[in-house]
């Protein structure tokens, strides 16, 4: 593995002359935000840019490509010899018209719903076209609720609130003891080692097709349930949200007048991202079919070992759009820098990357710069927004070639977004086609969700990157409902602080947990990029955690990190006072990572107590770097 080292070590200086370098142009929508300011210091924000007709219906579209380009591959997914197993639109269509007559043959209906709790796969993406189809509403579980967990809780909670009349999973023996222990009456299917009373997804393609098909069809409407996606669960047990068919094609056309050159069949995705989320299965998989494109179904993820199935695919197939978590491409950057055939390939039709769920750090953002000029003589948009479960999932994209970090972009067309004022930010709530009605079988939830003029509050803050210029984008400034006070009554902003900490570590710091609540100061512990640390502290690259923990040359640099933020600070709330390395792995199964392999800050706090209350210890702790007090 070759390791990055902060700055680049680049012999034409490629790194110190890109801001002199074009970029790749592709077309994007117009930029024209109105701003309105109320009485009560709310700000309305629109876009002037129209949002276009869309279908009533999810499947309208797949109907379309089948019409119009029957023998285009919609969806791949590599067999168990390797080889990349193919369907088109016209053999996805006709198989979702089988299904959808078991479907209407089986338990599942309107108020038992479809579940599939397996992971990504080409039956899993029939099957969840196949019920939308028909009207049954379709719900993807997060596979880490079975596999990585060991109380199955949040499975046994996601599946009392559904009351699913079909469950689907890949693996019948992978999931045997599972479906023993939460124990569904319901229809269940399987794509391989059936089980018990199982069937066959085989036998599920050989059912015959009758005309309820069509008839159960045509009374979908726009408000029709399509899906039950439920939230990650970091501050509680998951929810699950309505999304109807008109939210997600709204969003989907919406995403699309953002981003024209998706259109007319030029995407194509090498893509890991679970449709247990929103991200992968509503705003990839749905962009696929929904404008003729082709998804190749990468069974990778942003782990060392995962990538080298994600550049197995990569070394395939070039992406003409990669989407992809900032984890995924940091390690996909070492990869790209160590291969140059690979580097090649992968940018050789790229025209936009597009990176979600967290922040990117500036060291990937220059790397991915520098390899694409390496590779095409040109940069690539690097394009980023902000969406959540609710909204289907998108409301805001930075289409700008010219990115501050943070700047989450502007509104979409046909969405209404308020900015409420919260404290010395805004907290930022939407309206529009696209935003959910509520949570499943869950009034309570949903009337508090919505304020008095149906905005769904986001309990997240932002701010303008100008006041006085709306186009130039909102900034992401923390999550509310993260943030904390200090013993003093002052707030934290975590969000900003993390990522102040993270730009300022020479490209050390990975991640960060941000402590101090009811303390009087603010502590962090840090996850680090070891690869880098290895470099940049010129350490051997076999180094072990404890020996990079250890390491004076990184402790300084963190040192060093502390006194720059300490140096801009204004009062104990900007401050870091002191750090610890984490000398420690992060535990799925404890809910310190989500799927999308980030941190899940509360649940870290919450299991690591002992650690937090060392670095409140009056003595001098092993481990802990500090800066004296001003």
């Amino acid at each position: 593995m070759v390791p990055y080292v902060w700055p680049p070590n680049n012999e034409n200086n490629l790194l110190e002359t890109n801001q002199d370098i074009s970029y790749l142009e592709v077309p994007t929508a117009p930029i024209a935000i109105t701003k309105e300011t109320r009485k009560d210091g709310s700000i309305l924000l629109h876009s002037q840019v129209p949002l276009e007709t869309y279908p009533k219906t999810v499947t309208e579209r797949l109907r379309y490509w089948a019409e119009i380009a029957p023998e285009k591959t919609m969806i791949a997914q590599r067999d168990v010899d390797g080889n990349w197993m193919k369907l088109s639109y016209a053999q996805v269509w006709e198989k979702v018209q089988r299904i959808g007559q078991f479907l209407l043959n089986s338990d599942a209906n309107v108020e038992r719903p479809v579940a599939v709790l397996s992971g990504n796969s080409w039956q899993h993406a029939l099957l969840a076209l196949a019920a939308q189809h028909v009207g049954i509403p379709f719900s993807a579980i997060s596979p880490a609720y079975s596999l990585k967990s060991t109380d199955l809780k949040k499975l046994k909670h996601c599946l009392e609130v559904l009351t699913p009349g079909l469950i689907f999973v890949q693996d019948g023996l992978q999931f045997k003891k599972i479906l023993e222990a939460v124990d569904v009456a319901c229809t269940l299917v399987t794509a391989k080692n059936e089980i018990g009373d199982s069937i066959s997804f085989k036998t599920v393609l050989k059912t015959e097709i009758t005309s309820e098909v069509a008839e159960a069809n045509a009374k979908v409407e726009a408000s029709t349930v399509a899906k039950i996606l439920f939230t990650s669960g970091s501050t509680g047990m998951p929810k699950g949200v309505i999304n109807t068919q008109g939210n997600l094609t709204c969003n989907l056309q919406q995403i699309t007048q953002t981003y024209p050159f998706v259109k007319n069949g030029q995407l194509t995705l090498v893509d890991w991202l679970p449709w247990s989320h929103t991200f992968g299965g509503n705003h990839n998989f749905g962009l696929v079919f929904f404008n003729g494109g082709t998804l190749y179904i990468d069974d990778g993820n942003p782990s060392p070992e995962g990538t080298k199935v994600t550049v197995n695919n990569l070394k395939e197939i070039a992406p003409t759009v990669y989407f992809n978590v900032p984890k995924g491409f940091e390690e996909l950057v070492t990869q790209l820098r160590a291969d140059e055939a690979l580097c090649k390939h992968f940018f050789s039709k790229l025209k936009m990357l597009f990176f979600g769920g967290a922040s990117l750090s500036q060291y990937v953002r220059d790397s991915l710069d520098e390899l694409a000029i390496k590779s095409i003589g040109k940069r690539i948009l690097i394009s980023s927004g902000y969406g959540m479960t609710e909204a289907c999932p998108s409301t805001m994209f930075n289409t700008r070639y010219d990115q501050r970090a943070g700047n989450l972009g502007v509104p979409v067309p046909g969405i209404a977004t308020k900015l409420v004022p919260y404290d010395d930010t805004f907290e930022v709530r939407f309206k529009g086609p696209n935003i959910s009605p509520g949570y499943w079988r869950n009034p309570m939830q949903t009337s508090s969700a919505f304020d008095e003029e149906g905005y769904f509050k986001s309990a997240d803050g932002l701010k303008f990157a100008d006041n006085l210029n709306p186009n130039a984008g909102l900034i992401y400034d923390g999550r509310i409902t993260e943030n904390f006070k200090l013993n003093s009554g002052t707030w934290v902003n975590v969000g900003i602080m993390r990522s102040k900490l993270i730009a300022a570590s020479q490209g050390i710091v990975r991640d960060v947990v941000l402590t101090g609540h009811d303390r009087d100061f603010v502590g962090a512990i840090l996850f680090l990029d070891f690869a880098n640390c290895t470099a940049v502290a010129q350490l051997s690259p076999s180094s072990t955690l404890q020996e990079i923990c250890k390491s004076k040359e990184v402790q300084s640099i963190i040192q060093e990190a502390l006194t720059d933020l300490a140096s801009q600070g204004s009062g104990a709330s900007t401050i870091i006072r002191r750090a610890m390395i984490a000398d420690f792995e992060l535990c799925v199964k404890k809910a310190e990572i989500t799927d999308k392999g980030s941190i899940n800050q509360r649940s870290v706090l919450m299991n690591r107590k002992a650690l937090v209350n060392r670095l409140y210890e009056l003595s001098e702790v092993d481990g802990v770097v500090e800066i004296e007090r001003s």
